[in-house]
């Protein structure tokens, strides 16, 4: 027997990540999922975002912000934000005593005639119109608001109510500032630049973020949504962004313009310069040849390389002031197949607008830009020059900037960062043009057992046989669906044939007695059940010692006794595995006290014990069934 009726209650969630719920869904409109918040755990008083230049009370006790892209937003509740026309008050000031730090800004306390407060690196009350300060936020000398505090509002009705904003967010205290507390987990205002990285095995998204500081230079910094994580990014450390950073300092040094975008292949390397010239070199820096891509091009922002051949690449770059009467096309997108010798329009039918972001699927020339109006599409051979294609959106992102877009390793997902928000991810529109069968546990392409879930990405599936076996179809929309490998497979090869509303479809599908695959939602968070409680395990639910784990899964393979295709296992005596089933914690080996048929089409439980001593905190998870291992996992322990 499952020892808690909530185990099938966490299953029925987990069918809403697998996708076996899902609700058909137009093929226009692609499902975007947003990936985290806009929040980052940043060590202070409370979570941070972006830069936040100028604070105000209202009249009415609203709060009101401008942050440094401009943008307004206001707060009557003072947990969600919601955008905002306003014209910033001029800043009341007051006349005191003496300033706490020389480049302190003071605002009064209204009814207080006495009271004021300053800030520069940290914030201060003053009770005698200046003459002593006490510091509100410092913390051996570090403050606890962040160290760039560049505007302060006083409500109008209460002299202890105070709001500071800088470049970590916004914070607020009710107390005079004894205690703060942050303003910033729904301020849509996280300064997303770069996606670094997007989720594999037990790592989560990585996001580069640029900050512009209160001097006008910007700072970057990398940060992730952990797997399992539920309130913030953290901050991580990111070794291709450093690197570029350093790069582009020294050759900015080296040829005596800003490099904006540098990408290295191999002995190629791109650089893109801030007045819209490549400089490019195919011998590991020895020679160089500039390509100059005309007078009004923008700065270059990002390259994409072939991985298969550094030769060809593409590159994008942002808008540049124009003349509205100049006849010459804007440049934002173009390619090279010479390693940079000479590098050809792909703009198209693309506006005059920024573009940040490029990536792209050689298997069937799909090409994602990021820009200043969304994500768009075409499909154009980058090794091809002299094509002028046809740009069309891919809708369904909020309103702002775009800043990067990514593909997963087998260009399944498509991931965009928007700045503000965060990350985004969807299925990648190109599969609708060319499907293509994965894992259902983490939409990657393996090879499947008998009994294995699979999904058929970018096609709707009316029917499916396997031979002369029929394969039952799960669930089925215009983007996605999900079928069950018949127990009754054999040999190490099968012929999946669909029909579909485009016509039938054959997937040549690699069979192994066992293929496991552990169940993850799309931000790579696995699917870890606590063994008593029947809650998800995450960040915020960790595991304990000595306590059990269900881990749900597919691709075990057959068996004991055997059990029809297309039917849930029984809840009294599932089905064993009849291949061994272990588990390893940080590479360690795990007891593994059962391996059984779970009670929804095509899924395992496994259960294992957490042994008594294995170090705290994230750990590295896997199955090993029948010598194939699964995909990797992030799981918490505690104590």
């Amino acid at each position: 027997m499952y020892r808690n009726a909530t185990v099938r209650v966490a299953l029925a969630t987990v069918l809403g990540l697998a996708g076996l719920n899902a609700q058909p869904a137009p093929q226009s409109v692609p499902d975007w999922r947003h990936i985290g918040n806009a929040a980052v755990d940043e060590g202070l008083a409370g979570l941070a975002t972006g830069p936040v230049n100028r604070v105000w009370y209202a009249p009415s006790g609203a709060l009101f912000i401008q942050t440094s892209s401009g943008r307004f937003f206001a707060t009557t509740d003072f947990e969600t934000w919601h955008p905002a026309i306003a014209i910033p008050p001029t800043p009341a000031s007051a006349i005191v005593t003496r300033l706490p730090e020389p480049s302190a800004q003071v605002r009064p306390a209204i009814g207080a005639p006495s009271t004021a407060y300053s800030f520069a690196k940290f914030v201060y009350r003053s009770d005698d119109g200046g003459a002593n300060w006490s510091n509100l936020t410092g913390f051996r000398n570090v403050s606890i608001l962040g160290d760039d505090i560049r505007d302060l509002a006083v409500s109008p009705s209460n002299p202890d109510d105070i709001v500071a904003a800088g470049g970590s967010g916004v914070f607020r205290s009710l107390d005079a500032g004894k205690t703060w507390s942050g303003l910033n987990q729904s301020l849509p205002n996280l300064p997303a630049a770069r996606l670094l990285a997007v989720p594999l095995g037990d790592s989560g998204v990585k996001l580069g973020l640029a900050q512009s500081t209160a001097t006008g230079q910007v700072a970057w910094s990398a940060v992730e949504w952990e797997p399992g994580q539920k309130s913030s990014w953290t901050l991580t450390q990111d070794a291709q962004l450093a690197a570029e950073q350093q790069l582009q300092i020294a050759f900015s040094g080296r040829f005596g313009a800003g490099v904006t975008a540098v990408s290295v292949s191999g002995d190629t390397i791109y650089l893109g310069t801030v007045d819209g010239r490549i400089i490019a070199s195919t011998d590991r820096g020895a020679t160089w040849q500039t390509f100059p891509l005309g007078l009004d091009a923008g700065a270059v922002e990002r390259f994409w390389i072939d991985p298969q051949d550094p030769q060809t690449a593409l590159a994008v770059l942002d808008t540049h002031p124009r003349d509205l009467a100049s006849s010459v096309p804007a440049v934002h997108v173009v390619n090279t197949t010479n390693g940079g010798r000479f590098w050809a329009q792909l703009t198209g039918n693309l506006a005059d607008t920024g573009v940040h972001g490029i990536t792209a699927d050689l298997a069937s020339n799909a090409i994602y830009i990021a820009t200043d109006r969304g994500v768009f599409m075409t499909y154009s051979d980058p090794r091809v020059l002299g094509v002028q294609p046809q740009w069309s959106p891919v809708s369904g992102l909020p309103e702002g900037a775009v800043r990067d877009v990514k593909l997963d390793a087998q260009a399944n997902q498509l991931w965009a960062a928007v700045s503000g928000y965060g990350v985004y991810s969807t299925l990648a529109p190109h599969r609708a043009r060319d499907p293509r069968v994965v894992s259902t546990a983490d939409l990657v392409a393996r090879s499947a057992a008998p009994g294995s879930l699979v999904s058929v990405l970018g096609a709707r599936v009316q029917s499916a046989r396997a031979g002369d076996v029929t394969v039952p179809i799960l669930s089925a929309n215009d983007n996605e669906s999900q079928l069950q490998i018949p127990f009754e497979a054999l040999g190490d090869s099968l012929a999946l044939a669909v029909d579909s509303p485009a016509g039938p479809l054959t997937f040549p599908v690699q069979l192994d007695p066992a293929a496991p695959g552990i169940f993850v939602d799309r931000d790579g968070s696995p699917v870890l059940l606590d063994g008593e409680s029947g809650v998800m395990l995450d960040a915020m639910n960790p595991a304990h010692l000595r306590g059990r784990i269900q881990v749900l899964s597919t691709g075990l393979g057959r068996v004991t006794p055997d059990w029809p295709t297309g039917l849930a296992g029984p809840t009294d005596n599932p089905p064993r595995v009849v291949a061994p089933v272990k588990a390893f914690l940080d590479g360690q080996p795990v007891e593994v006290t059962r391996a059984v048929l779970g009670p929804y089409i095509g899924y395992y439980l496994v259960d294992l014990e957490v042994p008594k001593i294995v170090n705290y905190g994230a750990n590295d998870f896997y199955l090993e069934v029948g010598g194939k291992a699964s995909n990797h996992v992030r799981v918490y322990i505690e104590p």
